[in-house]
């Protein structure tokens, strides 16, 4: 009996050795490998390849500090936990190099003070207490750390675009040197402020680079801000220079002036079409017009009131359709454009012509105007918008073109809008920042964040696909929408009532017998 005792003692210990070597051996594994079954459209709730390729590169401690206070509403509590499961991930991800830490700063005055020197502030936010309304001051935000270098991001409000924040942050502070972009602005009135804002989060910016000098040899890529005259002989030479010896050129260039105001419209004359044909890009002298597109206010009189109407304009036509073999626009939802025109390879003109690729292509119910130019709004005025029956245009290309005596290639990409990269037009669009974005991480071999730009934009209104969708069958769907719900909870409702009928009938039954 002693001797089966002490047996089932040993058992028992071996047993338990065992499952504790298991579990060491399992937790130790899972540190650094595991499996996340992400069933979302665009995978945003796990790490991409992009973020686990550049935390990779990181050989060094690297420190997040998080500052959240803890007692959160409750969308910003998810927010919370969306972040530590994406940063758990990086520091899985980063061989043991990244490591994260989450405070409350609430809790201790001495975290608060370190969180405000690090340049995240409280914010306040209306929660609803014990049946009121107050105010509270909470921290939503995390700095990085890196050898000497330090990134902020002060408050973090939504999930949507954090990982490509923290992924383009730590990139940047990895990085050992900058690429240079210069932007060539030659018209008054341009500016590019938002654009810039981002380019400086990666890169070295140099805005209103002279053109009229020799482009320094530390510039990678020039962006050409659309311009109305002619270049002069030494900004030609120049320009022609820096494609000859390798550098890449995104260029942002309208073929008709437009005056809105007016609605007036005219070709520019300008050597820089010259130019461009030299190289195989050529643009159409017309405007091009597509079902899918922007609307404008109208002032229209109602009645004794003069009011604005919005107006679909297919002269800013929003671009759907891209050429998804292409990293640059693969992923991409949407791009808005202001008086574009048509783009063809023109190979007749260029001797140095390697490839052209379109990228942009306009809807297939899509039409052109040129020579006279009837810009009115109103589709009552301007029969041209109830004829839009034409294949697509192709409105953004890229080509490579090489130099004939050294056989150098650059890369040169075009989209016939001037507006693209300002303020004033397309700079002030997320999606067309991230195609601009995409662009010159190309232009530079480096096509690690291009995914994730894309990744969380999504821009999926009941408009229409690149073919269009006609006003009625919008309208069915939304009706289809509201009503289709309470039906099916209907449905539900009598046969749950049918089902209970059925079953108190049988006990009835039951209990008559």
């Amino acid at each position: 009996m002693e001797i089966m005792i002490i047996n089932n003692k040993k058992s028992t210990l071996i047993f338990s050795a065992i499952i504790l070597v298991a579990v060491i051996f399992i937790n130790l594994i899972g540190r650094n490998w595991f499996v996340r079954f992400d069933l979302t459209d665009n995978k945003m709730y796990s790490l991409s390849s992009s973020s686990k390729s550049v935390v990779k590169k990181i050989d060094d401690l690297f420190t997040i500090k998080v500052y959240f206070s803890a007692d959160l509403p409750a969308q910003y509590s998810n927010n919370k936990r969306y972040l530590q499961d994406i940063l758990e991930e990086y520091t899985a991800y980063s061989s043991g190099n990244l490591r994260f830490e989450f405070y409350s700063p609430e809790n201790e005055e001495k975290i608060a003070e370190e969180a405000q020197k690090y340049g995240i502030q409280p914010v306040q936010l209306q929660v609803i207490e014990n049946d009121k309304v107050e105010i509270k001051k909470v921290y939503m935000g995390l700095v990085l750390l890196y050898e000497d270098k330090r990134e902020v991001i002060p408050v973090i409000q939504t999930s949507t675009g954090l990982e490509y924040d923290i992924t383009t942050k730590i990139k940047s502070m990895v990085q050992i040197q900058k690429s240079s972009i210069g932007i060539v602005s030659l018209q008054e009135g341009i500016t590019n402020e938002n654009l810039t804002r981002f380019l400086n989060e990666r890169y070295t910016t140099r805005p209103n680079l002279n053109l009229s000098t020799e482009i320094p040899e530390n510039i990678d890529i020039l962006l050409f801000n659309g311009i109305n005259d002619s270049l002069n002989t030494a900004q030609e030479s120049n320009l022609r220079n820096f494609i000859a010896r390798g550098g890449n050129v995104f260029f942002s260039q309208n073929r008709i002036n437009v005056d809105i105001q007016t609605q007036q419209a005219n070709p520019i004359q300008s050597n820089i079409f010259s130019i461009l044909d030299s190289y195989g890009l050529s643009i159409k002298e017309n405007l091009v017009l597509d079902q899918t597109c922007n609307q404008v206010n109208v002032q229209q009189q109602m009645g004794p009131f003069r009011m604005a109407v919005p107006m679909d304009y297919p002269f800013l036509p929003i671009v759907k359709k891209f050429n998804q073999s292409e990293v640059t626009v693969n992923g991409l939802e949407s791009i808005s454009l202001i008086f574009t025109s048509e783009i063809q390879a023109d190979s007749v003109y260029s001797d140095n012509l390697v490839d052209f690729t379109p990228l942009l292509y306009t809807s297939n119910r899509s039409s052109s105007m040129s020579e006279f130019y009837n810009l009115n709004p109103d589709p009552k005025t301007n029969p041209v918008f109830n004829q839009l029956t034409e294949p697509s245009k192709v409105v953004g290309a890229r080509c490579i073109v090489a130099d004939k005596e050294t056989g150098i290639e650059s890369n040169l990409t075009l989209v016939s809008d001037s507006q693209l990269f300002s303020d004033q037009g397309g700079g002030g669009s997320q999606n067309n920042i991230i195609f601009v974005m995409n662009t010159i991480d190309y232009m530079l071999g480096d096509s690690e964040l291009i995914a994730l730009r894309s990744r969380e934009i999504l821009d999926r209104p009941l408009i229409g696909d690149a073919e269009g969708v006609s006003n009625q069958t919008r309208l069915t769907w939304k009706i289809i929408n509201m009503l289709l719900p309470t039906l099916l909870i209907i449905i539900l409702g009598v046969f749950y009532r049918r089902k209970q009928n059925n079953k108190s009938k049988t006990l009835q039954a039951i209990y008559e017998k």
